[in-house]
């Protein structure tokens, strides 16, 4: 389990500070039931399950806080925010079950084998702080890297293999049929439904080889500040180049921050150029007042505040806008209750969130997954950080025997797009395509020999 962020990234400041790699004990997956996999520490048997999902955790959180020793030690509490605990994601498609009623009757189609929730109970780690270059271990894990850029085992001569090959990139619609969401959604939006969807797309190829070495790549190209790969097992494999902060708790001062991104720019213009935009800048402010509201149902009265409605900051390939919101969690407000009260993010879903959750249902032609839902991790000690599954890879099919590096199966990736007012559907289809230049870079640099293939009229180099 690999929570990465880009030493490259300085200029994030405290949001790219901490990297932590650790590997599993036990697996908790919620798909309908809960269930676990593997050993608790101090010999614990599973909690009875309730089969509510968030009560759930709530109930393995404090099975595991209570058996951790390191919490009674002050310097692991000042100096790091991991100290034991889970890792792993919050599907999308979780947000159906936390809130019923943004269900409209139709579900999208389920075609690949995610669970609703899916975390690994990681007790020892270890934690590389990017601004000091100090490396932290955490109890007793069994591995080291060799650098710390290297969290990855891929150059163990033990490996097989180091190479993998991805196939054409092929999206999942028509454009015509993209472009026609897209007006759907304009449409509620003119009958005053909604003011903002975000409708997303995905795109697939065949995958087959090393996933570490993959991920590795991906992670050092894309510079991501919220970088992930986590190997889960079933033959799922997740690579996420996040941008945007879904939620940082601080339990120590029991301070929530959440910083959504809305409006998006290629590298090739300027920021000044998106900072105009008065389109993208409404996108952004329609969801700090929606996540504003959310931070409002779990903090303490009037301790909500938007620390900055809009600044533009670049990450690789794009520019993007990104708001601020901060609050002071009440005491007592669980883990669970807090993801209950803001998941999914308002980002990749509009607002009003539950009816725009509701026209996302009617206009995807698949559930989502991971993608869009969040990745990172809950420590024992309380603290957490959840990044939003976007600029996320998903890979799945058949592992080979006894390895978790090698996968053969396909890769997924999807990206969306804020519709507003003024949005225009060949506009939109067209932004949709920029962000997947995260994954064609990466896919580029990597091959020497590349074969350009049309991917509805725009360039898409893929491996030969």
């Amino acid at each position: 389990m690999i929570l990465h962020s880009s030493g490259a990234t300085i200029a994030g400041g405290p949001w790219t500070r901490y990297s932590i790699s650790a590997c599993p004990k036990a697996y908790y997956r919620f798909d309908g039931k809960s269930s676990l996999q593997g050993t608790l520490p101090n010999g614990m048997s599973a909690p009875t399950w309730t089969h509510d999902p968030l009560q759930d955790l709530d109930l393995l959180l404090e099975m595991t806080r209570r058996a951790n020793p390191r919490l009674n030690d002050q310097a692991v509490a000042d100096l790091l925010p991991f100290a034991g605990g889970w890792i792993g994601y919050f599907s999308y498609d979780l947000g159906r079950v936390i809130e019923p009623a943004a269900t409209c009757g139709q579900v999208p189609a389920r075609d690949r084998d995610w669970p609703l929730i899916e975390l690994a109970y990681c007790p020892d780690a270890l934690i590389f702080d990017n601004h000091t270059g100090q490396m932290f271990t955490i109890g007793q894990p069994d591995f080291a890297p060799p650098h710390h850029t290297h969290y990855l085992p891929t150059r163990n001569a033990q490996l097989e293999s180091q190479s993998f090959s991805v196939g054409s990139l092929t999206p999942r619609q028509s454009p015509e049929r993209y472009q026609a969401a897209v007006q759907q959604t304009l449409d509620h939006i003119a009958a005053g439904d909604i003011y903002q969807a975000n409708i997303a797309q995905r795109f697939t190829a065949p995958f087959t080889g090393s996933t570490r070495h993959f991920a590795q790549h991906a992670l050092d190209a894309s510079e991501a500040w919220y970088g992930s790969y986590l190997e889960m097992p079933g033959g799922r494999r997740l690579i996420s180049l996040s941008p945007e902060l879904f939620l940082q708790f601080d339990a120590t001062g029991n301070r929530l921050v959440t910083r959504p991104i809305k409006g998006t720019s290629p590298s090739s213009s300027t920021p000044d150029q998106l900072a105009d935009s008065t389109k993208d800048a409404a996108e952004l402010h329609m969801i700090v007042d929606l996540m504003r509201n959310d931070l409002g149902r779990i903090c303490k009265f009037g301790s909500v505040r938007v620390e900055h409605d809009r600044t533009i900051e670049t990450h690789g390939t794009v520019h993007h806008g990104v708001g601020q919101v901060t609050g002071t969690m009440r005491d007592d407000v669980t883990i669970g209750q807090m993801l209950a009260a803001t998941f999914p993010g308002g980002s990749v879903t509009g607002a009003p969130k539950i009816r725009a959750m509701q026209i996302i249902e009617e206009l995807e032609p698949v559930q989502r997954g991971p993608y869009c839902g969040a990745i990172g991790y809950i420590s024992d000690c309380g603290n957490l950080c959840l990044s939003i599954a976007i600029r996320t890879i998903l890979l799945s099919g058949q592992a080979a025997e006894g390895r978790w590096d090698q996968l053969d199966g396909q890769l997924d990736y999807s990206a969306g797009c804020g519709i507003v007012a003024d949005s225009t559907p060949d506009r939109e289809y067209t932004e949709s395509l920029d962000k997947t230049a995260v994954l064609r870079n990466i896919l580029s640099a990597e091959s020497s020999d590349m074969n350009v293939t049309q991917l509805h009229g725009r360039s898409i180099p893929v491996p030969v």
